[in-house]
């Protein structure tokens, strides 16, 4: 029933309105959740992930006051430090996530001790990874060169596992 007559198959509700029973018993619609959108500074020794069984820490720790529960969107590995998106809104993270959309993703990179111009090349153009795999191009700038360290600006439009430790 719906306000105390009975329904129409196809008739419009409107549940701020409306009150709905079904067999005798009122429905409850509940609201839907608000929309968190969070930008994390991601520290070095974290793990992306809500828990680990490993027992190491988790960005979760890091967002723990927020009042609803968040996912990461994308990875960064334990050992990286840098932006991490959360959301609890699961078309947004699809969209930024799946390959398709090519949302590209930029990296500030040390690499020791040099690295080629042919390297370089190779960077911008497709490497063959470990697993037989070629990465799309990048786009590559060497942002600092010092004896024994170079600094580059990596950005990727795919992300796969441990990719630029990959690619390096």
């Amino acid at each position: 029933t719906v306000n105390g007559r009975r329904a129409e198959l196809g008739q419009n509700i409107n549940p701020a309105r409306d009150i709905i029973h079904i067999d005798g018993e009122r429905v409850m619609l509940e609201k839907q959740a608000k929309k968190l959108y969070i930008m994390l500074n991601k520290p070095r020794g974290y793990v992306t992930t809500l828990s680990d069984e490993l027992g190491r820490r988790c960005v979760a720790e890091l967002v723990s006051e927020v009042p609803a529960r968040v996912y990461p969107i994308g990875r960064l590995d334990k050992d990286s430090e840098g932006l991490l998106l959360l959301t609890n809104d699961g078309d947004f993270a699809n969209l930024i996530m799946h390959p398709s959309h090519h949302i590209s993703k930029t990296y500030r990179v040390t690499v020791r001790p040099d690295i080629t111009e042919e390297q370089l090349v190779a960077l911008s153009t497709g490497v063959t990874l470990d697993d037989e795999v070629t990465t799309l191009p990048a786009q590559v700038q060497v942002e600092d060169k010092e004896p024994g360290r170079v600094v580059l600006r990596l950005t990727i439009f795919e992300g796969k596992n441990r990719q630029i430790r990959r690619m390096c």
